[in-house]
């Protein structure tokens, strides 16, 4: 009979997605006595999803089974499962924290790296690129050699910048073409997890890639994050996308730390003179702005892509927006150049990064008092 349940069980989906609850993990056990079915789920009293799940559980059982009463009970938030607890890989990993988007192109694997090497001054921190379709890793970080195994044929993370590194693509012929089923993802993204060698680490950062697919609901079901920063640029076309990641988080009670908006503006930096080759103070008009020369200095913040992406999706979810990163070249040039940006320049943009990790590292302490 136990059988039989659980096959009605899987056809009974997750809340907003395809999947169902029975490869979300979420039954934790079955027990039936005097025509009463007793099923334990972990869901904590807090989870979004919960009443209707229950209700979708009664309905699908009671057709199946109408003689016998249905009895629901929960792990609460005190007795919360934590997954990642139970992965030997990720014992001594303090906090994980994705970084993530619906939307390709909006810049998650340079936050993730100068954001990651920023934190990196001051704690022991790794990074998990985990986009199997396009790694990131090896071309922002300059490498170019394949981990090791241990005597226990774990893979080594590559170390690099005081940071623990890995990604498919240190594993991957960057010449190969990648062709990977729903299933193949999601054990690729398992033995990510359970199969490298992290040893102690305060704070791992995942690179996630676009979408919501297998890579996210296998992460979300094995791990339990600590948190997740959204990253969108000021288009209304990338929040679209963006939205679903968030929603996502939200759905499966994974805390948003906060919003970065990427290519937010363009700044025009220069100095103005006058025919006699005199710096001057005074103002500017430039499209119906008015801008201030201060000895000569002008700054001129040109928004490039219209739109209010960080801010709207901060006010929907109720968290910061955290950073509105400009666009710059030499952000480029040093993502190409294997060197992240904090490291050669000391501008907005890297204060923008510290303030970043300012916010998480205030989040882990309020984590680690309790």
């Amino acid at each position: 009979m136990n059988e039989d349940i659980i096959k009605i069980l899987k056809t009974v989906n997750y809340p907003g997605y395809s999947r169902d609850i029975i490869s979300f993990g979420i039954l934790e056990s079955i027990k039936i006595e005097n025509f009463t079915i007793n099923l334990n789920l972990k869901l904590n009293a807090e989870d979004k999803t919960k009443d209707e799940i229950q209700n979708n559980i009664h309905l699908a059982l009671k057709d199946n089974f109408p003689k016998f009463e249905i009895s629901i009970s929960y792990i609460d938030s005190n007795n919360k499962i934590d997954i990642s607890s139970n992965i030997s890989a990720l014992k001594n990993v303090k906090h994980i924290i994705a970084i993530a988007s619906g939307k390709g192109g909006v810049g998650k694997s340079t936050t993730t790296v100068n954001l990651a090497a920023t934190l990196a001054k001051t704690n022991k921190v790794g990074i998990l690129d985990l986009d199997i379709y396009g790694p990131s890793l090896p071309t922002a970080l300059g490498i170019h050699e394949k981990p090791k195994l241990n005597s226990e044929n774990f893979l080594l993370p590559i170390e690099k910048y005081n940071m623990k590194l890995m990604s498919f693509g240190f594993i991957n012929d960057e010449s190969a073409p990648t062709i990977w089923r729903g299933p193949m993802v999601s054990r690729m993204t398992e033995q990510f997890f359970e199969q490298v060698h992290w040893g102690e680490l305060d704070i791992l950062l995942l690179d996630l890639p676009p979408g919501t697919g297998d890579i996210q609901l296998t992460l979300i079901q094995k791990i339990a994050l600590s948190g997740a920063i959204i990253i969108t640029t000021p288009q209304d076309l990338a929040l679209l996308d963006v939205k679903k990641a968030s929603d996502m988080f939200n759905k499966l009670n994974t805390p948003i730390i906060g919003v970065v908006e990427n290519m937010s503006t363009f700044k025009l930096e220069g100095f103005i003179k006058d025919i006699n080759n005199n710096l001057i103070n005074g103002t500017m008009s430039f499209k119906d702005q008015i801008y201030k020369i201060d000895n000569g200095h002008i700054s001129i913040d040109f928004e490039i892509f219209k739109g209010m992406g960080g801010l709207d999706e901060s006010n929907r979810l109720d968290v910061p927006l955290l950073a509105k990163i400009p666009i710059d070249s030499d952000l480029a040039t040093c993502t190409d150049n294997g060197t992240p940006y904090v490291y050669e320049h000391k501008t907005d943009i890297t204060n923008y990064y510290e303030q970043i990790a300012n916010k998480i590292k205030s989040i882990i302490s309020e984590k680690n008092d309790k």
